[in-house]
């Protein structure tokens, strides 16, 4: 009986220390609990969140102490980083360096390049920094640069190989041709197949069967626009376009171009091989006009039947849709293969007008939201 009420009054004690961590040190004198030494560096990590939190509401003064004799936090940006990432698991740590950054805006890790430089290194990391770009100072930009460089290369080394081998095919150096030109003698492999047909009397090889090597298909390139919405929404679509831009570009017989819209229309073809420099350089938010960016791009359309347009938008149409509507159904007519993608990511949940795709799909634009394989799969199909 004494073991179960001992280990019962223990449970009570973890449970109150959770209530008073997740409550904060406001709640001392009703939660008298005392905290161990390790508690006591979780609450004050916590409490430097709640202090801005307490600056938003109103309900602390910036630059003062709290009322009650507690003191204000230990922490600056940079150490709260590091003994954060050290407290809480990995997972836990990453939500409250986002709450961090996009709840609080926190100038010092906006304006701090070492605060930038511990900064986990993730996906949403990479999303809210483009947000805040606006915001950044000029002194943290090589650290967010490098930032952005680790997501993206790993984004990188896990679509580049299976993007890559759905776009160009698996390469089959054996393939044999039946026409039999002298351009196209392998000679090598002839001798290899032919040895056990070596005459002993002769001291020479019989060639019963010559082999001839396949030539390699002269194809006619295809020129890929790829428009991308700078909508908030469009972030997570936004870096992975820039990820298989600078992937597209680098296949044969392929000439890319990329824009980037709002009510303007910014060319960033130059950039297509630097997916860094294209996320450092994409302006989120602002309205959206994707008949100006469609008009854009059919004006540097050379050759239609051999044109794709990608549009990576939500579809929220921010002007009168007469125009998009036309300009759609034009470049239909003229046989532009055309998709809408209201999502390139992996998690592949659009959130976008279903009235406008409708009527785009209507006049002969694809819509879908897809995957970078699936986007990958989709491109080498229509370019067989």
């Amino acid at each position: 009986m004494i073991n179960n009420k001992q280990t019962k009054n223990s449970n009570t004690d973890q449970q109150v220390k959770r209530w008073r961590l997740i409550l904060g040190q406001y709640a001392d004198d009703n939660l008298n609990n005392k905290l161990d030494s390790y508690e006591q560096q979780i609450d004050q990590a916590l409490d430097y969140l709640y202090q801005h939190e307490y600056l938003a509401r109103g309900l602390l003064t910036e630059g003062k102490n709290r009322s009650g004799g507690k003191d204000g936090s230990v922490y600056n940006a940079v150490n709260w980083l590091r003994q954060s990432r050290k407290l809480f698991p990995k997972s836990t740590f990453e939500r409250m360096q986002n709450q961090a950054l996009e709840r609080y805006n926190l100038q010092g890790i906006l304006n701090d390049p070492n605060a930038v430089k511990e900064l986990q290194p993730n996906f949403n990391s990479v999303r809210l920094l483009m947000r805040l770009r606006g915001e950044l100072s000029n002194s943290v930009q090589d650290e967010v640069k490098a930032l952005i460089k680790k997501v993206v290369d790993e984004i990188l080394q896990k679509i580049q190989p299976s993007f890559v081998k759905t776009m160009t095919g698996k390469k089959n150096r054996f393939r044999r041709s039946l026409l039999k030109n002298s351009q196209n003698f392998d000679w090598r492999t002839t001798i290899k197949a032919n040895l056990k047909h070596f005459d002993h009397d002769q001291q020479r090889i019989v060639i019963e069967k010559a082999i001839f090597n396949s030539r390699a298909k002269r194809q006619l390139p295809w020129d890929i626009i790829l428009c991308v919405d700078q909508s908030g929404s469009m972030d997570s679509s936004i870096i992975y376009s820039a990820v298989c831009a600078s992937i597209i570009t680098q296949l044969p017989t392929v000439k890319l171009h990329l824009f980037v819209f709002d009510t303007q229309v910014v060319d960033l073809s130059h950039l297509v091989s630097d997916p860094v420099e294209i996320l450092m350089t994409v302006q989120l938010g602002g309205g959206t006009n994707i008949g100006y960016a469609l008009n854009y791009a059919e004006q540097r359309i050379t050759n239609p039947t051999r044109t794709i347009i990608v549009v990576v938008s939500d579809f929220y149409e921010g002007v009168n849709l007469t125009n998009l509507y036309n300009t759609v159904a034009r470049l239909n007519a003229n046989r532009v293969k055309m998709l809408g993608l209201a999502a390139l990511d992996y998690s592949a949940t659009p959130v976008y007008d279903l009235q406008t795709s409708q009527e785009l799909a209507n006049r002969g634009m694809q819509i879908a939201a897809l995957t970078p394989e699936h986007f990958a799969n989709w491109l080498a199909e229509v370019m067989q």
